[in-house]
């Protein structure tokens, strides 16, 4: 999503370099061609305008500062701009209630029942909630109800479901006295779709909310549908009363548009994105975050926060001490290739690095990172763990032992030493880059 934009805010901003001073004139060819970047993105044209008016504004008002270059400056008002347009903060869930209930709604493929079960999940982790409940409220569409069936075994949650009913009011009904029975501290209701809005769903949806007296209306929207999606979400907010929306599919084939129209649209905070397919891939939007990624500035944000989430502090404290007292091994190198791999593909955390997302990394193979743990495996203890030198008598016989090549275990090695330069010298971009220059050659 953000390679699109951010590509083509690169060629503008790269444009500005040099520049000795902003003027009203490169301003003005600047903003001009960021207009255009964002109608490409698919971003509506009242949305453009707001957005436009407000960033050459800000520009125009602001002095040249000495020690910033004009390029900077104009990055940093469209930056500025940008998270402002987007909410500012990270808007909260309303968990406030004894047992708050969630109604979730939107068109059919927009990914409502999976999204249910990965907040679900979110908040089971983060430890906001015990006891969810997941209401199969969705008896429109064939195997919906199976699918939140496997969904809540999956996670670990009790999806309540009432075999052959027809009406889902009476399943929200029951599923409701069911919770308050059972202890549960959250409801979340899946709820049907159509293929467009229609009379009987909103009647449907309306009835859904008067029975369940909701503290959240999540509306959930597939990003590649564009302004189809946005133009959607204002129906539902008109008829219904949203109070956040949720975009889908935005690791997917889409110019992100819905992500800086829907909020002003519906006058709604944007609350979460999914960024894949699996129940894991879900994060609070952060308008930063955004802005970041638009602007090709990568996702620290959400890259810390995984790490957060997979890597605890003991672990980090003494992966820090190996790093700066340069004891870092090839099991350390094959500890990290595990985290890494439960954080989530490689192309995905590489593209949240500040300057990564526009690199080429189309080649990665990642199944290859399985070869280099079957490099580091066939080692001895003593190999793994740097207390012998690999000579090439012991690549050769690791290269055998794990069914790699000997080239193969020479890019290892090399690559090993690269890493280990980069821990020492510290993340900048030059040895950031080198070190991708190695990892792809091996790849």
């Amino acid at each position: 999503m953000q390679n699109f934009l951010s590509q083509k805010f690169q060629g503008i901003f790269s444009r500005l370099t040099g520049k000795h001073q902003l003027t009203e004139k490169n301003i003005s060819q600047a903003v001009q061609e960021v207009r255009e970047a964002f109608l490409e993105a698919d971003v509506s044209y009242p949305v453009v305008k707001v957005l436009i008016d407000s960033i050459k504004e800000k520009a125009l008002g602001k002095k040249v500062l000495g020690a910033i270059k004009p390029g900077q400056q104009f990055i940093k008002a469209v930056h500025d701009e940008l998270v402002s347009f987007m909410g500012s903060d990270p808007a909260p869930l309303n968990l406030s209630a004894d047992l708050p209930v969630f109604l979730v709604c939107g068109l059919q493929g927009s990914g409502k029942t999976t999204f249910v079960a990965k907040l679900a999940r979110f908040l089971k982790k983060s430890g906001e909630v015990k006891k969810p409940l997941l209401l199969a409220c969705d008896l429109q569409r064939p195997a919906a109800v199976e699918q939140l069936k496997v969904l809540g075994e999956q996670i670990g949650v009790t999806v309540f479901s009432i075999d052959g009913e027809k009406d889902p009011r009476v399943v929200a009904k029951k599923g409701l006295e069911f919770a308050k029975n059972g202890n549960h501290d959250l409801v979340i209701a899946d709820t049907a779709g159509r293929l467009h809005i229609d009379e009987a769903l909103m009647t449907e949806l309306k009835e859904m909310k008067g029975l369940l007296k909701p503290d959240e209306i999540l509306f959930v929207a597939n990003a590649t549908f564009g302004q189809d999606a946005v133009r959607t979400a204002e129906a539902f907010q008109k008829e219904l009363g949203i109070t956040g929306s949720v975009l889908t599919m935005l690791d997917g084939n889409t110019r992100g548009g819905a992500a800086l129209s829907i909020r002003h649209m519906t006058g709604k905070p944007l609350k979460f994105e999914g960024v894949g397919e699996r129940v894991e891939d879900l994060q609070p939007f952060n308008p930063k975050s955004m802005a970041d990624r638009i602007l090709g500035m990568g996702d620290t944000i959400n890259l810390v926060r995984k790490a957060e989430e997979h890597f605890d502090k003991a672990s980090m404290e003494d992966m820090e001490k190996k790093i700066l007292d340069a004891s870092f091994t090839y099991a350390d190198l094959s500890n990290q290739f595990k985290m890494m791999k439960k954080m989530g593909s490689l192309k995905g955390l590489l593209g949240m690095l500040p300057g990564m997302g526009n690199l080429d990394l189309g080649d990665l193979d990642e199944r290859k990172f399985l070869h280099l743990e079957a490099m580091i495996l066939s080692m001895t203890n003593d190999e793994r763990n740097g207390r012998v030198e690999l000579t090439m008598s012991r690549r050769k016989r690791i290269a055998k032992g794990s069914g790699t090549h000997l080239d193969d275990m020479n890019r290892l090695v090399k690559m090993y030493g690269q890493a280990k330069e980069f821990f020492k010298k510290g993340p900048n971009m030059k040895h950031l880059q080198k070190l991708m220059g190695g990892t792809k050659a091996w790849l």
